[in-house]
């Protein structure tokens, strides 16, 4: 697979996992400092790891769940958990990786990640 091909599969991802809005509006605010960037994560992030077919969408999202509250990376917890609804994990699956990293990552992570959790989960029930 070429970059051509491997960017247009990653955005094919990227748009299902993330949602249109969010990446409609990352590439609006593409600009000279940040769009080789954006082509990087699009090609390799999303076409290059999230394609492979060795894990589910759900498990991968699971990861970056962990992932981001052991870094304390918070936006990108939030951006990250919404993905996950959007691609079937479960509010008991998103508790207990949140359980696991207060054990692995540590109890603020986790308990910020809870917080943060909680506000998604309001958002999304009064969105639907």
């Amino acid at each position: 697979m070429d970059d051509r091909e491997r960017y247009e599969k990653g955005m094919v991802v990227r748009r299902a996992v993330l949602g249109d809005a969010h990446v409609d509006r990352s590439l609006k605010n593409r600009n000279s400092f940040n769009e080789e960037f954006q082509d990087l994560i699009t090609r390799y992030a999303w076409g290059e790891i999230w394609t492979r077919p060795g894990l589910s969408r759900q498990v991968r999202s699971l990861i970056v769940l962990a992932t981001t509250v052991a870094l304390n990376r918070t936006e990108e917890f939030r951006l990250h958990l919404r993905a996950a609804l959007n691609n079937g994990v479960t509010r008991d699956q998103v508790k207990e990786v949140l359980l696991q990293s207060a054990i692995y990552c540590g109890v603020p992570a986790a308990n910020s990640a809870f917080h943060i959790a909680q506000d998604v989960f309001a958002e999304v029930d009064r969105n639907s």
